[in-house]
């Protein structure tokens, strides 16, 4: 209650030469709503710093508030929705009036490479974007699945996809932090190429 909280919508974070976009829910009520800054602040931005740290996307292990010296390296962060949802869980006209800004973000990220969508509804969100920037329609339509790759075409980039790191995947043991690891080190693999 002695916070300051930001309480307005997020811009998106990280490097405009990104080559890897992360894509998630929306800000936490207490993390990024909080702190000015999508995911930092709460768990959910702990385990994805600490990701991006050991595979070299970011310069430290920790966000924890928007002057606290943190700088993303080929990444950028970003969500389909912009404000903390009630109950965590966005209407989807609530992110149907947010994905614009993530539709821009996807223009201005001239580099990028490769998506990691984390959770259903970022997979959703983004497959709906895909659809009208990149005409990205392949029948049968990707199905959400952890690990899952797609590509989106010829000179596009590669969707990832991923359980998001929330409190209720991590500690039940839905994501460990191995299978999480994973896929950044895929990803790191194959920007290398």
């Amino acid at each position: 209650m002695d916070w300051d909280y930001w309480a307005k919508p997020l811009p998106g974070f990280g490097d405009a030469n990104a080559q890897l976009l992360v894509v998630g829910l929306a800000p936490a009520a207490h993390g990024g709503t909080r702190t000015g800054r999508i995911f930092c602040g709460d768990s959910s931005g702990d385990w994805l710093v600490k990701a991006l740290y050991k595979t070299g996307f970011s310069n430290q292990p920790t966000s924890t508030s928007r002057d606290d010296g943190l700088k993303l390296h080929g990444a950028y962060l970003t969500a389909v929705a912009r404000c903390a949802p009630p109950g965590n869980k966005p209407r989807p006209d609530e992110v149907e009036n947010c994905l614009p800004y993530l539709r821009q973000e996807l223009r201005l990220l001239r580099r990028l490479r490769i998506v990691l969508a984390l959770g259903q509804i970022a997979f959703a969100g983004f497959l709906s974007i895909a659809k009208s920037e990149y005409r990205f329609e392949p029948k049968p339509r990707p199905k959400f699945h952890h690990g899952a790759v797609y590509s989106l075409g010829q000179d596009l980039p590669k969707l990832y996809v991923a359980y998001h790191p929330s409190r209720r995947n991590t500690q039940t043991g839905k994501l460990t932090w191995e299978e999480w690891e994973k896929v950044f080190r895929k990803i790191r693999s194959d920007l290398l190429k």
